[in-house]
């Protein structure tokens, strides 16, 4: 069975992992959801992704211990986007969302922080235990400081305690909390959201945001300025760019063709 589903809705890719019995990740699965992001990514009809886990009790534990009992090497081919097929992947400039539905530690608490919003049932429960095991939640380490505070960060990574859907959200590592019921209503509702918006500007806000991280202000300022990211220089040249003014002064929505 293909540990990954696909549902297509207009401009919406829906992705769900399915891998019972707790959706674990193993090699073979990390370079199914890179390919099938990587398609996404260049894919110019499709404009939002969600990513989704089948079942009530797990999102993603991370990586399948048991399959790297059976010779899955750590340090093994993860494909195209890295581990998760999404965390590496270069150039991903459209909205990803993240519906976490139960129990969502190590890798894939890091999975969840490489879409760009989260949203969670409140049964949903999180952790990095890494630590507990001996070895480092690498990418959780690099991203979760710059997400929330620092000390609060250093607590999760440094103790591998478990927290609940109510605290993330209140250190805003997510969006939203729901009930499991309406999760998926929910998530689709922010889907179709940002798919009617424009999406030469939510190319241009990623770039912008993922590139100005290592920058200093002025040096990002400039290169928005003098056009220097493709994402922008695309955006000030397009229809689209025009489109937004002409339907502000005609007093009328905007309609986005995405050239």
């Amino acid at each position: 069975m293909n540990p990954i589903r696909t549902r297509r809705e207009g401009a919406i890719l829906e992705i769900t992992l399915d891998r019972p019995k707790a959706n674990a990740i193993d090699l073979a699965t990390s370079r199914i959801m890179g390919e099938t992001f990587r398609d996404f990514r260049d894919d110019d009809s499709c404009r939002v992704a969600i990513l989704r886990a089948e079942g009530d009790r797990f999102f993603c534990p991370g990586w399948d211990l048991k399959a790297a009992a059976d010779g899955d090497a750590v340090d093994g081919d993860y494909g195209v986007g890295g581990f998760g097929g999404l965390q590496e992947l270069p150039h991903i400039n459209k909205p990803v969302i993240c519906a976490v539905n139960g129990i969502c530690c190590g890798g894939g608490l890091e999975l969840a922080l490489s879409c760009d919003l989260i949203v969670a049932a409140d049964t949903a429960t999180f952790a990095l235990p890494e630590i507990r095991s001996g070895t480092v939640a690498d990418a959780a380490s690099i991203k979760l400081p710059k997400r929330i505070p620092y000390h609060v960060a250093m607590d999760l990574l440094l103790t591998g305690r478990w927290f609940d859907a109510e605290e993330a959200l209140r250190w805003g590592l997510l969006r939203q909390v729901t009930t499991l019921a309406e999760l998926q209503p929910c998530i689709w509702d922010l889907a179709r959201t940002l798919a009617n918006g424009p999406p030469l500007v939510q190319a241009a806000i990623k770039e912008i945001v993922r590139e100005a991280e290592s920058m200093k202000f002025q040096d990002a300022m400039n290169r928005v300025t003098r056009r220097q990211f493709a994402t922008v220089d695309r955006l000030y040249a397009s229809e689209d760019q025009l489109e937004g003014a002409r339907a502000f002064a005609e007093k009328r929505e905007p309609v986005w063709k995405g050239r």
